[in-house]
């Protein structure tokens, strides 16, 4: 069962360290002590936690879609050409990259600060996990 410390629980949250530690001490989120006598958080709790506490930016748009990977965020740099555009989108701690016509940029008004939702519908998901045992 995977667990984590303080400070990379908070990573994974993408709060500070305090933060977790407040949550901690209000009792929000349990924790246990490793063989090292140090407070970790046991990795489903956390997943759980984290399910429950998700605050992701309200999605501008009025629209139903089956696509359920939408990642509100702000543009932060668009690069285009003649025919082609990549824009970069921050939703919360990530970083989305989009590549488009520099038509759909243009008639998007796509420019640093614009508000976008990034939506992502694939067959193809990589998921990957650290070498464990190898």
């Amino acid at each position: 069962m995977p667990q984590f410390r303080i400070a990379e629980a908070a990573r994974l949250l993408g709060v500070s360290d305090d933060t977790v530690r407040r949550w901690v001490d209000a009792g929000a989120l349990p924790v246990q002590v490793d063989a090292s006598n140090r407070k970790v958080v046991d990795g489903a709790a956390l997943a759980a936690f984290a399910r429950e506490h998700a605050n992701a930016a309200p999605d501008p748009s009025d629209v139903q879609r089956s696509a359920r990977n939408r990642l509100v965020g702000l543009v932060t740099a668009v690069v285009t050409d003649r025919v082609m555009a990549q824009v970069e989108l921050q939703c919360g701690p990530h970083r989305i990259v989009s590549l488009m016509s520099s038509e759909a940029v243009r008639e998007m008004g796509l420019e640093p600060g614009a508000l976008a939702v990034a939506v992502i519908k694939s067959t193809t998901v990589v998921v990957e996990t650290p070498g464990v045992g190898s």
